[in-house]
């Protein structure tokens, strides 16, 4: 194992030094990822970000966690695009909230081209505002992704939810490559990437570190790595899968925060249900950025009350994001402790 002091940027990590950390005594693990974490970040700062599902439901996939499936009966019901003044309307509520960027996910498959000309105008909009853009729209085409990078857009989500050994018994409608190669389109495009997955949906440890091995090896590290935690649905093929245990949920977030030290690990889906207590422990393993306040597509979120009660009950505070003025240099930035610039 390496030195404490040794968390370089790689891209060559094999399954066996990943299970090597996962594991690792919870302790060792513990300082190891906050130590990464220190590098990098002030472990006292925590990104607040909203997600807004500006299209909900009726999406032709079968992934088996997804109550947005048109196939499954979960009570979700398809509907139109948001008009874009209420698309607006809610990112300045996010934003009076604390929120420093706001997302916007539709339930697509992939966007039709002429969709793509009313969703960058929502990210005008909202980029108008001083946040941060993010969108999740399905797979997209490179002169999709040039579009929206045109338009605007900062971040582009597109997890690829699970190990390459797994994925199959998870997703049947859409190939692993398929994601590889929107993640490729949007990175040429020059916007930053969004991508990490879920856990929970009955994978062995072998398969969340290979799920962590496949991100950490892309041919660069996202920028923002959500690590979601299986929410059950009704009526969806993984309901009733047994759950996570909390401390296994928390090694995940630790060796996420070694194997890719300057990015953002996101505490994502499945967050309502967890402790106050759980959520501290992720955040001591190097989480630093949480969804609030609307609800997460189609499942709960933490109300933003409980969340600020318990960043004043551990001490943190919301990251502070300043938009550049000058075109020359990335549109948004977050300064961090130390004189350290990362990429949000």
């Amino acid at each position: 194992m390496p030195a404490i002091s040794e968390f370089p940027i790689r891209h060559d990590w094999s399954r066996s030094e990943v299970e090597a950390l996962f594991d690792l005594p919870f302790p060792e693990l513990l300082h190891r990822a906050g130590s990464a974490h220190r590098l990098h970040f002030d472990p006292a700062e925590v990104q607040v970000s909203t997600l807004l599902s500006v299209k909900t439901g009726g999406c032709p996939e079968d992934c088996g966690y997804c109550p947005q499936a048109a196939r499954y009966h979960t009570g979700v019901d398809a509907t139109k695009l948001m008009a874009t003044e209420d698309v607006v309307a809610k990112a300045k509520q996010a934003k009076a909230a604390g929120a420093s960027r706001f997302c916007m996910g539709a339930a697509w498959r992939s966007p039709k081209d002429r969709d793509v000309p009313k969703v960058a105008a929502m990210i005008r909009e909202v980029k108008a505002l001083g946040l941060e853009t993010c969108a999740t729209l399905g797979m997209l085409s490179s002169e999709q992704a040039h579009a929206l990078k045109d338009a605007g857009l900062d971040y582009y989500n597109h997890n690829i939810d699970t190990d390459p050994e797994y994925y199959g018994d998870i997703i049947h409608t859409r190939e692993l490559q398929d994601r590889f190669d929107t993640l490729s389109h949007v990175r040429d495009a020059g916007m930053k990437t969004c991508c990490g997955g879920i856990v929970g949906m009955g994978e062995s440890r072998r398969q969340r570190a290979g799920l962590l091995q496949t991100l950490a090896n892309l041919p660069a590290h996202p920028d923002s790595v959500p690590i979601n935690r299986l929410v059950q649905v009704e009526g969806t093929p993984l309901h009733g899968t047994t759950e996570l245990d909390p401390f296994e949920f928390v090694r995940s977030i630790a060796v996420a925060r070694i194997l890719m030290p300057a990015s953002m690990v996101r505490l994502s889906a499945g967050r309502e249900s967890m402790s106050d207590e759980l959520q501290a422990l992720c955040f001591a393993a190097g989480a630093n950025s949480i969804f609030y306040g609307e609800k997460l597509l189609t499942t709960g979120n933490p109300d933003t009350e409980r969340d600020m009660a318990l960043f004043a009950r551990l001490g943190l505070r919301p990251m502070q994001v300043e938009n550049a003025k000058d075109d020359r240099i990335d549109a948004c930035t977050t300064t961090v402790h130390a004189g350290i610039t990362e990429a949000a």
